[in-house]
């Protein structure tokens, strides 16, 4: 089982969220999508923690900045896509779709999402409950298609939503109100999304983010998940 820390970065600019996994039993840690090295480092040394691994979901700058200050500072081995293998610094270790990776006795599952990226992975941690989804799922949207189509998306997000319900995802940016925006605009009549946002709203004004939230809740209010055909989709995008 593991305990998880947000870490925001890039506060202001892009409000990154790069996460703290630590496996409780054998206490290794993994940092997700090192973005900013100082408040990395300072969430570390609040745990006393040394962090074993990186685990990046795609090789996007504001996920992978930090990759070699931190690989540096703690002797850490980067995971990542093995497709990604070249354009990732600091690459160690290979996964790829339908892997499994343990951080101590955490197993992790790969689903590869290409979609916003060519070999964007997530990663899914089935006895936490945990998903953690990179720039292809936010709260209310969905990441901008760089290198991949519609029709990859509407796959990547089919992935997600077969996922249980009770699955609480974690994404690599705070950008809920910018989705919160675009789905009013879209169902503005929905109760379920009214209540969520009025949620959002509270977690936001005490300086939390908003995540997690399960997939239960997202698939209710998110318009793009809710997108029930390819045709529905490429109109939201």
């Amino acid at each position: 089982m593991l305990d998880i820390y947000p870490i925001l970065c890039r506060a202001g600019t892009m409000d990154n969220y790069s996460y703290l996994l630590v496996d409780k039993e054998s206490l290794d840690a993994a940092i997700v999508d090192p973005s900013e090295t100082a408040p990395i480092v300072a969430e570390c040394e609040k745990h006393h923690i040394k962090p074993k691994y990186i685990f990046n979901t795609h090789h996007h700058f504001d996920h992978t900045d930090s990759n070699l200050d931190i690989k540096n500072l703690f002797q850490a081995k980067v995971v990542a896509n093995k497709a990604d293998s070249h354009r990732i610094s600091g690459f160690d270790i290979a996964v790829q779709d339908g892997d499994d990776f343990w951080l101590g006795k955490s197993q992790a599952k790969i689903m590869d999402v290409s979609a916003h990226t060519q070999g964007h992975i997530l990663w899914y941690f089935p006895q936490d409950k945990a998903l953690f989804t990179g720039d292809t799922l936010f709260n209310l949207c969905v990441g901008g298609l760089f290198e991949g189509s519609v029709e990859e998306m509407f796959e990547a997000l089919a992935k997600i939503k077969s996922l249980p319900d009770d699955t609480s995802f974690y994404p690599g940016h705070e950008y809920t109100m910018h989705g919160a925006y675009n789905a009013l605009r879209l169902m503005p009549d929905s109760k379920d999304l009214h209540k969520y946002i009025q949620k959002a709203q509270q977690k936001l004004a005490l300086g939390l983010p908003v995540a997690p939230v399960t997939l239960g809740e997202e698939k209710c209010c998110n318009p793009y998940l809710m997108a029930e055909n390819l045709q529905k989709l490429k109109h939201f995008l």
